[in-house]
């Protein structure tokens, strides 16, 4: 592995659909310590937008296993292909020596995703998941507010992540076919259960209500998780694509006090408008105007409580830990064993939802 003496750790990246060039290529590129070396697609116009922006000395491979061919000239593989493809190509990257980032979901079970946690373990190698909305604005928030004890006891958190999208878009992600690990409860859902089990610990009991709602939709485009925590507090997740007016992206109810935050973090938008982290100073800064509200018996919609400035989004430093995790000077920002937690809450809520019932973890 190269990096050891400064010299920047050459990374591959699987996939440059929307999660490799919107999300991963440009944090992996603003990472000091790190270097964009190789991009695999076929695509010729994925090639071509993916050299305009990260110049001529970019390499390009049609399949992975030209990577795994090579595995001595890269010290990192970042997988961001389509979700059926996570745990056979991880496995491979694992198999031919090289540590790995995946997209989330990691898999489609839990089980598997513990086997390669079992198998990355026995490798000695890295394996993280990008569940980069731990670095979001209002998630890092929250977690100082809790961390502080502004709300008290936490005894209720609601969690949103809606959009308005009635027409389906088509493509994988909306397909009715299990293979494809699509849905709503394994792409936002991931998000918002990883959150809550980071603020609040394992879960004890989940159920959960997935509807398909628009006309040609073939997967869950409507779903509602519940989940108790073994510390007795309750979350309660939705995510939906049918939500024609937005709810506050969190509500925490606590025995002191609660915080109400409406509007998405910022830095999504921005690389998806081609902003990237270190053009100016304000990356992941929102106008106070989007500023959650704490307080006690009052409206936030009528100006009750104070405002509370949010924190700047950072999903640069979810790379930055894994550059010094790889170097040994640092802990894996997201493991395996935590996305396989909360693929245990995914599946308890797919079979909930699917027979009516609350499932025991």
């Amino acid at each position: 592995m190269t990096g050891m003496t400064g010299t920047p750790l050459r990374v591959g990246l699987v996939g440059y659909g929307l999660a490799g060039s919107v999300f991963h290529a440009p944090l992996i590129a603003a990472t000091d310590g790190l270097t964009l070396d190789t991009v695999v697609t076929s695509s010729p116009e994925r090639q071509e937008q993916a050299r305009a922006e990260f110049g001529d000395a970019l390499r390009f491979a049609a399949t992975p296993d030209e990577l795994w061919a090579r595995a001595d000239e890269l010290d990192l593989i970042v997988i961001a292909s389509p979700n059926k493809t996570h745990v056979p190509l991880a496995t491979a990257a694992l198999k031919a020596g090289l540590p790995v980032v995946v997209d989330k979901p990691l898999a489609g079970t839990a089980a598997e995703a513990r086997e390669l946690a079992a198998l990355a373990d026995e490798r000695g190698l890295l394996l993280s998941v990008f569940q980069n909305r731990r670095w979001d604005n209002d998630f890092l928030t929250l977690r100082k507010l809790c961390g502080e004890g502004e709300l008290g006891d936490v005894w209720r958190f609601e969690s949103r992540f809606e959009r308005w999208r009635p027409q389906p878009k088509g493509g994988w992600r909306e397909s009715g076919d299990p293979a494809e690990i699509g849905g709503l409860l394994y792409d936002l859902g991931s998000h918002v259960v990883d959150q809550a089990l980071v603020l609040f610990g394992p879960a004890a009991s989940v159920y959960a209500e997935a509807d398909i709602r628009r006309p040609g939709a073939r997967t869950d485009d409507d779903t509602f998780i519940a989940i108790t925590h073994t510390n007795g507090v309750r979350s309660h997740l939705y995510v939906s694509a049918t939500t024609a007016q937005l709810g506050p992206r969190f509500r925490v109810l606590g025995s002191a006090a609660g915080y109400v935050k409406y509007g998405l973090d910022p830095q999504e938008a921005a690389l998806r408008e081609g902003k990237r982290p270190g053009d100016g100073t304000d990356w992941g800064l929102e106008p106070e105007s989007l500023w959650g509200r704490i307080g006690s018996g009052e409206s936030p919609l009528t100006g009750g409580g104070r405002p509370v400035p949010t924190l700047p989004g950072a999903y640069p430093a979810y790379y930055a830990a894994v550059a010094d995790a790889l170097r040994g000077t640092g802990e894996n920002p997201v493991t395996a064993l935590e996305a396989a937690a909360a693929l245990d809450v995914l599946e308890a809520a797919r079979r909930s939802a699917r027979d009516g019932v609350a499932v025991a973890l």
